[in-house]
């Protein structure tokens, strides 16, 4: 409930517009049948037919002001939810985008995708469900009651009876259902994982054949969902048929009362009608408000899920509200002093006691065996993991001391599964620099040898661009994505085997090309082929998280036996094929 009222509370004017509006539409549809009972008893009394006019015309002009009101109130209540809605995914999607990759690992990238889509979607339902079935109920039940109470003691006494028998149904129903809903979002969120791995990896699925292993696993998570809905459903049957036999029950027994109470003048005709219509509406909204009780739970549970990811406190966070003063010129752009890391659900360290510098002007590479921890190194430098001891150092600053952002405004990134997003090259070249003009970007792509096969395209830099880059083959993506970092022109560039689905000859001479247009900035290649940096002014040798060996391609080959071992494995492997 609290997240609801932090996100109602910028739009409280339009919250107080839409109740104003529901009391008013309430109090018009009560007051009705009090004028209708008015004129059926001036009717039946013989009043004049101007009394019978004049009741009929307040009760058209009350009819259109609830009306009015009404209509009014469901078009504030709907803004009021879509913007709670919008201001909700807005906060969970700026939130998501400061979680690590450890945080990600806690809540599931299915499970947030469903929490910013359907948990809030339900939200929003309950909010406006609640706003125009709940709200009024209490309202409701105080004035029809007062109204039964003035007509007839004996059948307000029966009516309270019936409304209370009716709440404390969906009281235990509601307490039956919680559980349920509760169950219902787990298995939409493994409802969720399991899609999503199916049509992500559909082409793993089609090439080993297993399409009746993974269709039999979709059958049973939908089979799980659609078992815990329909017991949550029949409560509801329970509920809408207990109702109606309460609300039938009263109707019958007020008939039965009131030939007595009118032949000994007790009552008239329009009270007896008056009551009925009454109790009708007031029964009516307690079970519009018992089927809304009953969505709760599920809501309630929505809105912890929200409040999980939006009150979690990131792994890593800004440790000072501005960059401090930095000076640009000095040779040294980014070093190692000591590092150790270890990840939080790991026994032992990834990366031991790392030492080294990537200076401007040069190339430092970082080359190790699988598992040997050469990526974590990328991770330390853009900050997705913060090092155990010892610190990392962007122009003699430590990148703890700096805002992520301020951080990674220096760097420019490659990662070894290259990303593209939907929309056109330029845009997605653009996405690191917005202002860059056309003959930058080709410029660009050129130097990442890209350029000739945009060229080639009938749209050129205007080519469509599928989600994830699908329509290109991994050498161009992986092309496309190093023309995007060069397009920055940073301070440090970062290459994570960015170079792992080019031919040789495309290696080579995008090598060369880069070694020109770098010639300002620190440059830092990690690579499982020794032909991709054995030009590097500093190679960096990884064995088992340590620093196994330092140097140019020549003093490790006569000095460092891990970084001999991987060069005669690569050498055989050139000469078998």
């Amino acid at each position: 409930m609290g997240l609801i009222l932090r996100f109602l509370r910028p739009h409280w004017k339009l919250c107080a517009v839409t109740i104003v509006l529901l009391i008013v539409d309430v109090a018009g549809a009560l007051f009705i049948p009090t004028l209708v009972a008015e004129m059926l008893n001036d009717g039946t009394s013989g009043a004049s037919f101007d009394a019978i006019v004049r009741t009929g015309l307040q009760m058209a002009a009350i009819s259109v002001l609830a009306g009015g009101c009404a209509i009014l109130g469901g078009y504030t209540c709907a803004a009021l939810s879509a913007r709670v809605g919008k201001d909700m995914r807005e906060a969970v999607y700026a939130k998501s985008l400061k979680l690590s990759v450890y945080d990600f690992r806690q809540f599931g990238t299915a499970s947030i995708t469903t929490r910013t889509i359907s948990d809030i979607t339900a939200i929003q339902f309950a909010l406006t469900s609640t706003i125009q079935m709940v709200i009024p109920v209490p309202l409701i039940c105080i004035l029809a009651l007062v109204l039964t109470f003035g007509l007839d003691t004996q059948m307000g006494m029966i009516l309270l009876c019936v409304v209370v028998i009716v709440l404390l149904l969906a009281f235990f129903i509601m307490r039956s259902a919680s559980p349920l809903f509760r169950r219902l979002q787990k298995l939409l969120d493994r409802l969720s994982t399991v899609l999503l791995e199916n049509l992500t990896g559909v082409r793993v699925v089609r090439a080993f054949n297993n399409e009746t292993r993974e269709e039999a696993r979709m059958i049973s998570a939908f089979s799980d969902y659609a078992a815990t809905s329909i017991k949550a459903n029949r409560l509801f049957a329970d509920l809408d048929g207990l109702s109606f036999f309460c609300i039938n029950f009263f109707v019958v027994v007020v008939y039965w009362l009131s030939g007595g109470h009118i032949s000994t003048g007790g009552l008239q005709i329009g009270d007896i009608t008056a009551v009925i219509e009454y109790a009708m509406m007031m029964l009516f909204f307690l079970m519009m408000a018992q089927m809304v009780i009953l969505t709760l739970p599920r809501a309630l549970e929505c809105c912890e899920r929200v409040r999980l990811v939006l009150d979690h406190t990131p792994e890593i966070v800004d440790l000072v509200a501005q960059d401090p003063e930095e000076d640009h010129g000095g040779p040294e752009v980014l070093a190692f002093r000591d590092v150790s890391f270890r990840f939080q659900d790991a026994e032992e360290d990834t990366l031991s006691h790392l030492d080294f510098v990537c200076r401007r002007g040069e190339t430092t590479a970082i080359i190790g065996g699988t598992g040997s921890g050469k990526s974590t190194v990328a991770s330390l430098i853009l900050r997705f993991h913060d090092v155990t001891d010892g610190a990392i150092e962007l122009n003699g600053t430590d990148i703890r001391d700096m805002t992520q952002e301020g951080l990674r405004d220096h760097l420019a990134y490659v990662q070894q599964k290259a990303w593209l997003f939907s929309g056109t090259i330029a845009e997605n070249l653009r996405y690191s620099r917005p202002d860059a003009t056309q003959e930058e970007l080709m410029h660009a792509a050129d130097v990442a040898q890209a350029g000739d096969f945009i060229r080639s395209l009938p749209e050129g830099l205007d080519s469509h661009v599928a989600q994830g880059g699908t329509n290109f083959s991994g050498g161009q993506k992986q092309r496309l994505s190093i023309a995007r970092a060069l397009v920055k022109r940073p301070e440090l560039y970062i290459f994570d085997d960015s170079f792992s689905a080019l031919d040789f000859k495309t290696d080579a001479a995008l090598r060369k090309a880069l070694a020109a247009e770098t010639r300002d900035a620190a440059v830092l290649i990690i690579a499982q082929r020794v032909s991709s940096i054995r030009h590097a002014d500093r190679i960096v040798v990884l064995h088992e998280g340590r620093m196994a060996g330092i140097g140019t391609h020549e003093d490790l080959m006569a000095s460092c036996q891990v970084y001999q071992e991987i060069y005669r494995s690569q050498t055989k492997e050139a000469q078998e094929a």
